[in-house]
């Protein structure tokens, strides 16, 4: 049985459901997806993720994207309509450049690594051309995949009005028709830290989002509510924070709270629903299921209340909208 399966099955024992209603229609999202995989000469020209049994780019792509399907309830769509593997790493803001040779060194020892650390992403938008395939709609927004220390952002907007996405926005010269996101993804890690990326994307989002709203109004707030700060008044916490976490990724805690997580389901339509609840909601721990369970309790369906559409999917995958 497939991992989506069985958190199907896991969100679908004993626990509310959400309620039946007109579904928005879906997102179909364009995206770009750029491979940064060396070869290394001296490991008999083999890849840098076969040199170190790292994940498949490709197959993590393939992951996320059905877990953004399942999480979103089938209304996100990505689609990667180009595919660019380059045999080397990004450069990074001073000029410097890993090969493969000095990467694969500095991993084996873990020293050297080169500081500042950032890449120089003015350069991988002119490289890629991705400024005009934007302008041209022909891509939606970009995913970066390297290894560790490539020096990525998790997420970072650009383009007129961009605003903070897990990073500071990227500012750039000449014109870009829309705002777009580019994800810096880890293939080192797993699709549960690419959700962690996308989590923090929402994050900042909809805290934008909601900025001027105030009191109950302000229902990123009221969302992201966790025992420790809102003691008997958890809702469903955020990114780090389960509804009964303790500190920093403590999505293992077998402490029972009260929450009323599962009254999203039922959003806009609260019901005042409330009971005990701890890490066997969410995976004993597992960073995928948490952040699956987390975003399956984002409203999701039609109409809107002050301005604000009651599908919160929209802002995060389209930031034109905020």
């Amino acid at each position: 049985m497939s991992f989506v399966n069985t958190l199907r099955e896991m969100l679908a024992g004993a626990r509310p459901q959400p309620t039946s209603t007109t579904s928005p229609s879906p997102i179909h999202w364009r995206v770009l997806q750029i491979i940064h995989n060396p070869t290394v000469r001296s490991e008999r020209g083999r890849k840098l993720t076969h040199i170190l049994n790292w994940q498949d780019p490709d197959d993590l792509a393939r992951r996320f994207r059905e877990d953004v399907h399942h999480a979103s309830y089938g209304l996100v769509n990505f689609e990667i309509v180009e595919r660019l593997e380059t045999d080397g790493l990004p450069i990074k803001e001073d000029g410097f450049q890993y090969d493969g040779e000095m990467f694969l060194l500095r991993w084996r020892t873990r020293t050297g690594w080169h500081q500042p650390d950032r890449v120089n992403y003015q350069r991988i938008l002119t490289e890629f051309n991705i400024i005009p395939q934007i302008n041209l709609n022909h891509i939606d927004e970009v995913w970066l995949f390297a290894p560790p220390y490539a020096g990525y952002y998790e997420s970072m907007m650009v383009g007129p009005g961009a605003f903070w996405c897990n990073a500071p926005p990227l500012p750039v010269r000449g014109r870009v028709a829309k705002r777009f996101v580019i994800m810096g993804f880890n293939y080192e890690r797993g699709v549960g830290e690419m959700l962690e990326n996308l989590g923090h994307r929402a994050e900042s989002i909809l805290k934008q989002l909601f900025r001027g709203k105030r009191g109950d109004a302000d229902l990123w707030s009221r969302f992201t509510r966790y025992d420790k700060t809102h003691p008997g008044r958890a809702e469903c916490g955020n990114v780090h924070f389960a509804p009964n976490s303790e500190r920093d990724y403590d999505w293992g805690n077998p402490r029972l709270v009260l929450s009323n997580c599962d009254d999203w389901y039922h959003f806009p339509h609260f019901r005042g629903l409330t009971r005990q609840v701890n890490c066997r909601e969410w995976g004993n721990g597992d960073i995928r299921q948490h952040h699956l369970w987390w975003m399956r309790h984002f409203p999701h369906v039609t109409g809107a209340t002050g301005g604000i559409s009651h599908n919160w999917w929209e802002y995060i995958i389209d930031p034109n909208r905020v």
